[in-house]
C-alpha cells in the first residue's frame, strides 16, 4: 500500500503539478482568444436561452425534425452538469485555497473561471456536433466520442484513455469521497453515525440514479437551483452582516494575488506563485472546465444547434465559480478566522458561524450534504457513459448497481488513498481531452461563426474536414 501511495503521489505532483495548470489556462486562453472573447461578450444572450430552454421545445424559428432530439431540457443538461460540479470544491476547495495560498489565490480562481467559460462552451458545442444515438436510442456524447468521430478511427485509443481515467475517477472524486465528506460533516455537527448516512445516501441516489438520466435531470434540475440559491442567500447575509469589511476583502484579493502575504496568527504566508497555484488548482477542481466531464451530460440536451447549449454550457463556470465560489470567499475573507490556520470545510464553516452564531455551522453541514448527494447523481451519469463506452451499452446496468454500493463504504472509509487515487485520475482526464480541444479548436470556431454570421450549423452535418 505504501508503495502505490508513494506512485500516486508522485504521478498527482506532475498532473496536477505547474505544466497541467499551464495546459490547462493555456487551452483555455487559446479557446477565448479564438473565440473573440465571445463567452464574456454573450454571458447575457446564455442566461436567455438558459430560461428558454426550461422545456425542451424547439428555438423559434427552429422546425422540430425526426432524429434530432435529445432525451433532457437543454436548461436540466446545465443543472445536471452543475450538479455534479458545485460541490466539495465551493465549500472546502475555496476555504483551502485562501488557507494555502492567501487571499490573492481567489483572483485567480477568477482568472480560471473567465478562461474556462470559452473551454466549456468548445466541450459543449463538440459533444452536441459529435453525438452519436446507442443501440437504445439514447444520445450519448462527451470527450470520448468528440475524439472519436471528430478526430477518427486513428485517435480511438486516446478516447478510450478518456473513458478509463473518467469510469474510475467517477468512483473517488464523484461519490465515495463526496459521501465521506458528508458523514463528516453530519457526524461533527449533528452526531449521525457514519454507516447510517452512508445508507441513507445510497437508498435515496439508487433511487433516482438506477432510473438514467431522464430521472438524474429531473432531480438534479429541481434541486440543484433551490439549494444553489438557498446556499447563495445565506452567504448574502453573512455578507449584510459583515458589510463593512467587504471593501478590505476585494482589497485583499487584488493585492496579494500579486504580493506575496507575510504570515499572522495561525497563517504561514503565502508567496504570489502559491496564490496562483492553489487558486488555478482549486478553480478547476470546483469548475471542472477542462476536464470533459459536463460535456457528457450536455450531448443529451433536446437541442438542434452546438452553439445554443455551447452558450448554456459556459454559464456552469460562471455560476459555480464567479458566484458561488466569490460568495464563500467573501465570506471566509470578512470574518478573519482564515487567520488562525483553519483549512477545508471547517474553515467556511467557521466563517458562516462567526457572522451567524448557531446557525452558520449547520448551514454550512446541510450545504455540503445537499452539494455531494447531487454531485454523487451527476458523476453517476458522467462514469455510466464512459464506461458505455468502454463495454457497450449491456454494462450501464452493472456500473449503476456498483457505483450504488460504493456510496457507503466511501462513508464509513479512511479516503487518504482513494481521495489521492481519485484526485489523480480526475486530473488525468483532462490531458485527452485538451488535446481534442485543441486539435478541434477550427471546428468550433467555424461553428460558432457560421452560427453567429446566420448560417445553422447542426450536429451531424459535415463540414469541410481539409481545414481541420
Amino acid at each position: 500500500m505504501e508503495t502505490l501511495t508513494a506512485i500516486f503521489s508522485a504521478i498527482n505532483g506532475v498532473v496536477w503539478g505547474p505544466l497541467m495548470l499551464i495546459l490547462l489556462l493555456g487551452v483555455g486562453l487559446y479557446l477565448q482568444i479564438g473565440l473573440k472573447l465571445m463567452p464574456i461578450r454573450k454571458l447575457g444572450t446564455g442566461f436567455k436561452l438558459m430560461w428558454q430552454g426550461r422545456d425542451a421545445k424547439p428555438a423559434p424559428g427552429e422546425a422540430k425534425k425526426a432524429g434530432d432530439e435529445g432525451e433532457i431540457s437543454p436548461f436540466n443538461a446545465l443543472m445536471t452538469a452543475l450538479s455534479a460540479t458545485i460541490g466539495t470544491g465551493n465549500i472546502a476547495g475555496v476555504a483551502t485555497a485562501i488557507a494555502l495560498g492567501g487571499p490573492g489565490a481567489v483572483f485567480w480562481m477568477w482568472i480560471t473561471a473567465l478562461v474556462g467559460m470559452a473551454t466549456k462552451f468548445s466541450e459543449a458545442v463538440l459533444a452536441v456536433r459529435f453525438r452519436e444515438t446507442d443501440s437504445t436510442g439514447y444520445h450519448v456524447g462527451g470527450p470520448m466520442f468528440y475524439i472519436k468521430n471528430g478526430l477518427g478511427r486513428k485517435w480511438l485509443w486516446l478516447g478510450g484513455a478518456f473513458a478509463f481515467f473518467g469510469a474510475v475517477a467517477a468512483f473517488g472524486i464523484g461519490n465515495t469521497v463526496q459521501s465521506n465528506s458528508v458523514a463528516d460533516a453530519l457526524d461533527s455537527t449533528f452526531g449521525i453515525p457514519p454507516w447510517m448516512t452512508g445508507v441513507v445516501i445510497m437508498v435515496l441516489a439508487g433511487a433516482v440514479i438506477l432510473g438514467g438520466i431522464k430521472r438524474i435531470a429531473k432531480v438534479a434540475g429541481k434541486l440543484v437551483p433551490i439549494m444553489g440559491i438557498a446556499y447563495v442567500v445565506a452567504g448574502l447575509l453573512v455578507l449584510i452582516v459583515n458589510a463593512g469589511q467587504i471593501g478590505e476583502a476585494f482589497g485583499l484579493i487584488f493585492y496579494y494575488a500579486f504580493n506575496p502575504v507575510a504570515a499572522a496568527g495561525g497563517f504561514a504566508g503565502a508567496a504570489v506563485m502559491a496564490a496562483i497555484r492553489f487558486g488555478v488548482a482549486r478553480g478547476i477542481f470546483s469548475n471542472e472546465a477542462g476536464l470533459g466531464s459536463a460535456p457528457i451530460a450536455h450531448a443529451a440536451a433536446k437541442t438542434r444547434n452546438p452553439v445554443r447549449q455551447g452558450l448554456i454550457a459556459m454559464l456552469g463556470t460562471f455560476i459555480d465559480t464567479i458566484i458561488v465560489c466569490t460568495i464563500t470567499a467573501l465570506v471566509i475573507l470578512t470574518s478573519t478566522v482564515w487567520i488562525d490556520g483553519e483549512q477545508g470545510a471547517s474553515l467556511t464553516a467557521l466563517s458562516f458561524d462567526a457572522a451567524l452564531p448557531g446557525w452558520g455551522n449547520q448551514i454550512v453541514s446541510l450545504a455540503l450534504a445537499v452539494f455531494a448527494f447531487t454531485t454523487i447523481l451527476g458523476w453517476s451519469f458522467y462514469g455510466e457513459k464512459c464506461f458505455q463506452f468502454l463495454f457497450g451499452t449491456r454494462s450501464i446496468m452493472l456500473y449503476r448497481v456498483l457505483f450504488v454500493l460504493a456510496i457507503p463504504l466511501g462513508a464509513m472509509a479512511q479516503l487518504g488513498f482513494i481521495w489521492l487515487m481519485a484526485d489523480t485520475f480526475n486530473a488525468m482526464m483532462a490531458i485527452p481531452n485538451l488535446i481534442a480541444l485543441a486539435l478541434l479548436s477550427p471546428v468550433v470556431f467555424k461553428v460558432t461563426r457560421d452560427y453567429f454570421n446566420g448560417e445553422t450549423v447542426l450536429p451531424g452535418e459535415d463540414l469541410d474536414h481539409d481545414k481541420h
